[in-house]
């Protein structure tokens, strides 16, 4: 079944409320008010990108930051890339790496351990709207820039929620595979370059996600479910925390977490920022490829930053880009900084744009 040949009357109310962060002493900060001072441009991406994955790097020279795979702004089939990008934050432009084995592909997630970048999964598109999700893993060594391949994945997903696990281990939770969602947690140990399942989410398995793994929880929300016996999607509202156990990160103990300010949320950026799980950008208007919904309406970023931090169930919001952007997979953090590369403005519009903000200042009270 393809994603992009079904409907569904997703239409929910935009984003509503706003919740005030806490109220706390501290140095001085840049003006919260103005998203420029928070947020900053860095040098585009050579040609507009969306829907790729994005990882940040510490080097012996810096902060590296790399964009893979995704779709180019003709927004079809043919569209969709294999090329690799890599911008050393010392430098004023990003340069072409060699792409990523195998096909292009989308709604891949990239992961760091111990320095090297996973290209995990994806799905490929052919001529006639065919989606296939793809097992393979892919490791980018920013040192030596070459490309390896590790162990499959055993239950290949796309639009999955990803996540490392105390430096060592890749949380891989739900997802798309071939035609219908899954409700497996798969773990990957990289030092024995290993897959295990692990405990099954209690929830309605779903795509297109957002979260991070904190500490020893694994925190996502909301994405898409099937519904009407596997032919139509609905966006879900939902918050879920995994307690990891720290002996057998196979082991997973879900409970439902607090919902967040806002409507659902389909597509944004998902990251770890110290105790914090964030969420950049997003709709609350599913989509597949092109940006325009399964309700046949096109899909309208949304301009937000949430925060959550899993042990105390709490939510805040914090300073956003200045553009409302969607169709992103993960955020880049290193360095202290947190980078949002490509993705999808308002009218369907492909992005090369880049922001990235300092943490410190991204997290400073705000008053």
């Amino acid at each position: 079944m393809s994603r992009f040949h079904r409907s569904e009357g997703a239409g929910m109310a935009l984003l509503a409320g706003l919740m005030a962060a806490a109220c706390q002493p501290g140095a001085e900060r840049p003006p919260r008010d103005r998203p420029d001072a928070v947020w900053r441009a860095g040098p585009a991406l050579p040609s507009p990108v969306t829907n790729n994955a994005v990882a940040a790097v510490d080097t012996d020279d810096g902060v590296a930051v790399f964009s893979f795979l995704g779709m180019d702004s003709t927004k079809v089939w043919s569209g969709v890339t294999s090329q690799a990008f890599r911008w050393d934050t010392g430098n004023d432009s990003w340069q072409e790496i060699d792409p990523v084995p195998g096909p292009g592909r989308l709604a891949s997630t990239a992961q760091v351990v111990d320095g090297r970048i996973y290209v995990i999964g994806g799905y490929t598109v052919g001529e006639d709207g065919s989606e296939r999700s793809v097992p393979d893993v892919n490791v980018y060594d920013p040192e030596t820039g070459q490309w390896d391949r590790a162990a499959d994945i055993p239950v290949p997903t796309d639009d999955a929620v990803a996540g490392v696990w105390r430096g060592s281990h890749i949380v891989l939770v739900s997802g798309w595979h071939d035609d219908g969602n899954v409700a497996d947690v798969q773990v990957f140990d990289a030092g024995l370059d290993k897959w295990t399942a692990a405990t099954s989410i209690p929830g309605a398995p779903v795509f297109g996600h957002a979260g991070a793994v904190v500490g020893d929880r694994v925190v996502y929300v909301d994405g898409v479910e099937v519904v009407e016996a596997r032919t139509r999607f609905a966006i879900a509202a939902s918050s879920w925390i995994g307690g990891i156990d720290p002996g057998d990160p196979s082991d997973i103990e879900w409970e439902a977490g607090a919902r967040h300010p806002g409507a659902p949320l389909y597509r944004a950026g998902g990251g770890n920022v110290g105790n914090l799980a964030i969420f950049v950008g997003g709709t609350d208007n599913p989509y597949n490829y092109n940006g325009i919904g399964y309700d046949g309406t096109p899909a309208v970023p949304l301009r937000q930053v949430l925060a959550f931090d899993p042990r105390l169930h709490g939510w805040r919001r914090l300073p956003a880009p200045p553009s409302p952007s969607m169709d992103h997979r993960n955020v880049g953090v290193a360095g202290g900084r947190v980078f949002l590369v490509g993705g999808m403005h308002a009218g369907q519009i492909v992005t090369g744009g880049v922001w990235y903000a300092a943490v410190e200042n991204l997290l400073a009270p705000a008053f």
